[in-house]
């Protein structure tokens, strides 16, 4: 009588899958999908005014250092992973669209699609306007090339100048339009992965309420996006240069929003120093 001996695998996806595709799924919604949710809200608030956007900045900018840790922990890390893995579902997986031209295939084939380019979108969003901040020389290779122009302290002012040209407002409203989506339709599979929607009914229901919350944030975050490229990016400025000395007297300013040195995507002119760094520097030493 002759053994037989299984061969085990050796691919640690194939042996995690059932996990993994879950925690694809959970970091999907929770936090990469919240994170969308709560910044295209802070975008969308620029149609009340530069005021109302630049106290949104100086509130998330007073978490202070705990900033880097919140960004990489819940923001970099996890799209980073989801994007790892989605790619990875997408090469193992087959689209049949051609031969079923159902909803849901069509869905399944769009998902795809919408998160190749959002990953794309997100990757240049970042390093358009923040030129991966943590990182000092990719701040200054990518503020060299244009890149990294979002100033903290002249918040809207220096979005609205790194939208100016038509190349980067239709790059964002498509790469917006493709992050709603991902994240509405996202959450209609998520359900099935989770047992949440099992029969076809269910997932009908489910479909509309999905479909339903896509199109709140497709309507928020296109506020978002013509607030930004409707902004005055001088006259954003000017408000928001007061803030900064009222804020600065008043010592409420964080540091990761202090002022500097490099050269103003507004204007074109040195930023100025912090208030105060001129005087220090020529008074006499104290006895």
């Amino acid at each position: 009588m002759t053994s037989v001996t299984a061969t085990p695998c050796t691919s640690f996806f194939t042996r995690h899958e059932f996990a993994i595709r879950r925690l694809h799924s959970l970091t999907g919604i929770v936090p990469l999908g919240a994170y969308m949710v709560v910044h295209l809200t802070t975008n969308a608030s620029l149609l009340n005014g530069t005021a109302t956007f630049q106290r949104a900045v100086y509130a998330i900018h007073s978490l202070g250092a705990l900033l880097p840790i919140v960004e990489w922990g819940l923001i970099f890390a996890p799209l980073l992973f989801h994007a790892i893995i989605g790619v990875w579902i997408a090469r193992t997986g087959r689209s049949n669209t051609s031969h079923y031209t159902y909803a849901n295939n069509r869905r399944y084939k769009w998902q795809r699609i919408t998160g190749l380019i959002a990953f794309v979108y997100l990757m240049m969003h970042v390093w358009h306007l923040h030129g991966w901040v943590h990182f000092s020389h990719w701040v200054e290779l990518g503020e060299r090339y244009g890149f990294a122009q979002f100033r903290p302290y002249n918040a809207a002012s220096t979005m609205a100048a790194a939208m100016a040209s038509w190349f980067w407002k239709a790059f964002y409203l498509i790469g917006m339009w493709a992050c709603v989506y991902h994240f509405a339709n996202g959450l209609w599979t998520a359900g099935i992965t989770w047992g949440a929607w099992i029969s076809a009914a269910a997932q009908q229901r489910a479909s509309k309420v999905c479909t339903a919350i896509g199109l709140v944030l497709l309507v928020v975050g296109t506020s978002a996006w013509w607030g930004a490229i409707s902004t005055d990016p001088v006259a954003a400025k000017l408000i928001e240069d007061q803030m900064y000395e009222a804020n600065l007297k008043a010592g409420v300013v964080p540091p990761s929003v202090e002022k500097r040195t490099q050269p103003d995507p507004v204007l074109g002119e040195a930023a100025p120093a912090v208030a105060g760094e001129a005087e220090a520097s020529v008074a006499p030493a104290s006895e």
